[in-house]
Parts: C-alpha cells; structure tokens; sequence
C-alpha cells in the first residue's frame, strides 16, 4: 500500500480496489481544497464572494493547461515503463519532467496574471464582483507553481501504482488549507477577535500555500524511490527522445483541456448576463443569482463527478502498466470491472443529490435575506435535476477515455471533444439561450445551459464507444514507437 504497485500481476479487480480506494479518497480530499474555499467564503462573504470564485474557475482550468500538458504525456509514459520494467527511461522521464513542469508553470503565472483583468472585462465578469474575482485570480496563479509541480509529481506517483502517499499528503494539507481558509477569510468580529478578514483573497492564500506544501511533499517521496527510479543531474537533462514522446502524447490532452477551458469561459460570459427574476431585488441581485447558483452546481458537481475522474485515473493507469508489459487481453478484462466499479458508485452519488439537493447547496451560500435564498436554492435544485443524469454518461465515457489514454491515445479524445464540445455544445448553447429568451429572461433561461451540456455529454459517450470498439488505440503505445523508431 505505501509503496509502488505492479498491476500487471494478480488478480484485476483486488489490485485496482487496492489502488482505487486511496486515489478516491485523495481525489475528494484534492477537491476539498476549492470546495472549503465556496464553503468558507460563502458563509462569511456571502453570495458576493462565491459568484467571484465561481468566474474565476473556467479561467484557472484554461491557464492550467500549460502543465497538464506535460502531466498527462509523464503520466503514460512512467506507466508504460514502469510495466515494460525500463528503469532507464522510467527516471529519464521523470527526471525531465521537473524542469518540463517548471517552466510549464512559470510561463502559466507570467501570462496569468498579465491577462487577469482583460479576461475578466471580456467575458463581462459582473461589476459588483469584479475586483473580488481579480483578487482571488491574481493570487491563485502566483501559486501556479506549487499547483502545477504536486498535480504532475503525484500522478507521477500514481503512474508507479502509489496512490497512498498522495493520500496522506492531501488528507494532512486539506486540514491545512481549512484552517488557514476560515483563518484567513474570517473577518475578527466571528473569529474571537482572531480572523484576519482578508474575504476572497484569503481563500486563494489558503490554497496556494496548502498546494505548495503537497508538492514539496510529493517531491521528497520521489526522491526517495531509489529503487524504482533515478533522479539526478544526468536523468534530468533534457533530450529529444523523451522530450518529444512528452509532446507526443501530452499536446493532444492539453488541446484538449485548453478547448475546453475556452468552452467553458465563452459559455460563462452568457451566464454572467443571465437574469432571474425576484420580486422586490435589485437589477445587480438578479443579475448575481445565476452567477452564485452555477457556481454552487459546479462545486457539487466537482463531487458528483469524481467517480468518473477517478476511474479515468485508475484506467488509465492500468492500462498503461499492462499495455507496457504487453498484456492486452488483461487489459480488456481489466476494462469492464473499472467500468462496473465507476457505473455503480455514480449511480449511487446521483441517488444522493436528487434526495439532498438543498441541504448540498445550503453548504455554499449563506444570505440574510430568506427570499435570495430560496431562489437560489430552488434554481440550483432544478439545475441539478438535470445535471445527474450527466454522471452516469460521463463514467463510462471517461473510463474509455482513461484506458485510450494509458495505451498513449490521446489524439482521438481531442477530435471527439472538438466535435461535440465546440462544434456541437457551443452553437447549440447560443441557440437554446437565444430561443429561450422570454419577458421574463430577457437573456434566456438558465436550464438551456444544462441540457446543451448534457446533450454533449450523451454524443461524447457515444463517438467513444465507437473508436474504442474499432482496437486503433491499442496501436499507440510509447513502448511499440519506440521500438518502431529502432
């Protein structure tokens, strides 16, 4: 359990509960840092606070992108070669990845925060938020470094088989990162005298310095794996060879993840406009509910998701340990059980919301005036309604996805998200706003932004079963272009 697993050996279902219980429990936790962050600042700044973390989000996934180009291409290739037993190129690998992911991050933080304010104004970010939401932004990509370097070491981790470690380093930072938010966030007069009141940019500190210190922790742990692989000056000079497979396999996914960052942040600017009428509220409150109710969605999404993305992860690495030892037929068996497990966990979280729904969106907002309040809750609840069904479609469709991945097959995940993402969700979510506009929403209603997703999700699942069933995927692994290349 706290030290690198061969999943190319025993029995599939016992090595992937072995190592997908840990990876759950510290993808939860992961994703408890933003969420104690919508908690905290909901209940202490109020529907104001969360709307500027709520716009900030698909901006922070968009500039992500710079290292998750490199996470993904590492994480393959440190499975197949950890399956193929290439301890050569394993430390190679890992060892080009740390000078990769720093200036991967550095150029993200530069960019960042030079175009913090400008992306904000163009996707009419609404003004009452607005400083709120540069705050919080600038701060976050100064920590870009800390978030970049613990995302790729610890799936460098997880490509070993390790998802323990990583746990322990989450469970101990996340304990970390709720004291230092309610410390932080908290004005004094509701903190005994103790909080230093610093709103949303507190929030982004707590985060940041949470995420630095797992990095280092993650970084000390591979340091440490001497037995499995090497890392010093000579393995961390870069070369063509492993610097190009990085690309190879990593561009795709971060075309992938950037695209749909983009999606997210031109779908977003229609949000920002949308207006649900409350009787007696001001234009700028109306104008701020669907802001706040996406927002507190998209965290209980984070969660409801969560099984698709950890399968994803477990797949992922599963088939690339085994495609590495050149075990093909394990990895077909090893696919349905991963799909088994994903489906019926889903299910069971979708059960959860439909019959938690307020109480889930309680936990993120938190106004004085009872009237906000049950609007918000009541849109959020029928947002929901429709969003649940979305979780059972994206667990298979990521469960492919992640076995695709592992055999080095991402370039086909970025034509079937292009397809369905932008050519298909985007127009589609201009029109069903656009035809929904009413007296009432004169920008549109807000359910239309739900169902454009989730139509995409349903073609998403659709196009992938198709090309997984036609084997091409099975054809990309670094191991056979490598041995292609002589």
């Amino acid at each position: 359990m706290f030290g690198p697993q061969d999943m190319t050996i025993g029995n599939p279902l016992s090595v992937m509960l072995k190592f997908t219980i840990p990876l759950l429990l510290g993808n939860i936790a992961q994703l408890l840092y933003n969420t104690v962050d919508s908690i905290v600042v909901g209940q202490y700044s109020g529907i104001n606070g969360l709307s500027a973390i709520g716009v900030t989000m698909p901006i922070q996934f968009m500039f992500a992108v710079f290292f998750m180009t490199v996470g993904t291409g590492v994480s393959v290739m440190v499975s197949q070669y950890f399956g193929a037993k290439d301890k050569e190129n394993l430390s190679r690998t890992c060892g080009q990845s740390i000078i990769l992911i720093l200036a991967a991050t550095l150029f993200a933080t530069i960019l960042g925060v030079i175009l913090t304010n400008p992306i904000l104004k163009a996707i009419n970010c609404p003004e009452d938020v607005f400083q709120n939401a540069s705050d919080y932004l600038f701060i976050m990509f100064l920590g870009f470094v800390g978030m970049g370097f613990y995302n790729i070491i610890s799936g460098i981790l997880r490509g070993l088989g390790d998802s323990t470690f990583p746990l322990i380093v989450l469970l101990g930072c996340t304990v970390l990162n709720i004291f230092l938010d309610i410390w932080m966030v908290a004005p004094p007069e509701r903190l005994w005298g103790i909080g230093l009141g610093w709103g949303v940019a507190g929030a982004a500190w707590a985060t940041i310095i949470a995420q630095t210190i797992s990095a280092i922790a993650c970084i000390w742990r591979l340091l440490r794996m001497k037995e499995t692989v090497t890392i010093n000056r000579e393995t961390m000079k870069l070369t063509k060879k492993i610097v190009f497979q990085i690309v190879r396999i990593g561009i795709p996914s971060g075309l992938q993840q950037m695209i749909m960052s983009f999606s997210f942040v031109l779908v977003q600017g229609l949000i920002n406009k949308v207006v649900i009428p409350l009787e007696g509220a001001s234009y700028n409150v109306m104008n701020s509910i669907f802001v706040t109710v996406n927002t507190a969605v998209m965290r209980v999404d984070g969660f409801a998701m969560m099984p698709a993305k950890t399968f994803n992860q477990v797949a992922s690495t599963y088939a690339g340990q085994n495609i590495g030892a050149n075990k093909i037929d394990r990895v077909m068996k090893g696919t349905w059980i991963c799909l088994a497990m994903a489906l019926g966990i889903s299910i069971v979280v979708v059960i959860a919301i439909l019959f938690n729904g307020p109480t889930l969106i309680s936990w993120f907002v938190n106004d004085p005036d009872p009237k906000l309040m049950e609007k918000i809750i009541e849109v959020s609840v029928q947002m929901m309604r429709i969003m649940v069904w979305g979780y059972i479609i994206m667990a298979v469709a990521n469960t492919i996805g992640g076995v695709m991945r592992g055999a080095g097959d991402t370039i086909a995940q970025l034509y079937i998200m292009v397809a369905t993402n932008i050519v298909i969700r985007i127009p589609l979510t201009f029109l069903m706003v656009h035809l929904s506009k009413t007296p009432d929403y004169p920008e549109g209603k807000p359910e239309m932004f739900f169902y454009s997703m989730l139509i995409a999700f349903g073609l998403n699942v659709i196009v992938s079963c198709i090309y997984f069933a036609t084997g091409k995927w099975r054809t990309k692994s670094v191991i056979q272009q490598n041995q292609l290349n002589g």
